[in-house]
């Protein structure tokens, strides 16, 4: 699946019913984390997908690359939100193992994985109430391919993993500018966000996990930030590395973004420095 095919998921979303133009402001919907969910690119955000209020329907698609020195992710997936208060999403990751398959003669050259979500927002509006958008989500994650997985020590080819959201703008915060915070906390026993699998000899339980972006709007179509995202250690074949970005966003309509990154990923099964440009693009329905 290379990025050119993921395209073709923007134009899978094309037909509209009662889906929302108005009401929330543009960008602070949000990108679609590579994991489907609306968010930045390695984080969840408080905030569903779309740019739907109440009663309405909101909807995304996407198709994500990153691109490291020894590796290639390529993501493809849609999300669902109605009445700005439930979500569901999708997506499909493949990972492509590139010089690792030859240094250790592995059984296969891809890791691929399926995610299926579900977002609730509790309380709160990322604007317009005196508290920050609070949402609950769930992930099941699941293996399509599990062989190399269970050959470096993961225990299992699925699971379920929860995380607690919250988002703020904050108007006018920086030199006149807007700011959104987002920080969330996640349970979860994934080795590389599941493309690894789950637990491992090392740990095999769920640890609580720490992650958070920053973003600052310079005008209602231009957006810059960082994000943070803490992982496990669960594996003893490798070292697992925290994942940081730097990123660009442009919003020229609701209906479609572009998100530009640096990303720092660190070790990745036995590979260190694994530093690259993370490029997606999305359609809001």
């Amino acid at each position: 699946m290379r990025f050119s095919l993921l395209l073709g998921c923007l134009a899978a979303l094309t037909v509209q019913t009662t889906l929302a133009d108005n009401g929330r402001l543009i960008a602070t919907g949000g990108a679609s984390s590579i994991e489907g969910t609306a968010g930045g690119g390695i984080t969840p955000w408080a905030v569903l997908a779309g740019y739907g209020e109440k009663h309405e329907w909101g909807a995304t698609a996407f198709a994500t690359t990153v691109n490291l020195p020894d590796y290639r992710l390529d993501v493809a997936g849609l999300a669902l939100a109605y009445d700005n208060r439930v979500e569901v999403s999708f997506a499909r990751q493949r990972f492509d193992l590139g010089s690792l398959v030859h240094k250790l003669n592995l059984p296969e050259d891809n890791l691929g994985q399926d995610v299926l979500g579900v977002k609730v927002r509790l309380f709160g509006d990322v604007i317009y109430d005196h508290l920050p958008q609070v949402s609950l989500g769930l992930e099941y994650k699941h293996q399509t391919n599990f062989d190399i997985p269970s050959l470096v020590g993961a225990r299992r080819d699925s699971d379920v993993e929860g995380y607690l959201a919250a988002s703020r703008l904050f108007m006018g915060a920086a030199f006149g500018y807007n700011v959104l915070v987002n920080g969330s906390l996640r349970y979860s026993r994934a080795n590389e966000t599941g493309l690894l699998g789950f637990g491992g000899d090392r740990r095999d339980s769920r640890s609580l996990l720490k992650e958070g972006s920053v973003a600052l709007l310079f005008n209602p179509r231009w957006a810059v930030g960082v994000e943070y995202r803490e992982k496990p250690d669960n594996l003893s074949f490798a070292g697992e590395s925290d994942w940081a970005d730097v990123f660009v966003g442009y919003f020229p309509t609701k209906h479609l973004s572009f998100v530009l990154a640096y990303a720092r990923l660190g070790e990745i099964a036995t590979l260190d420095n694994q530093n690259g440009t993370y490029l997606s693009v999305q359609g809001s329905f």
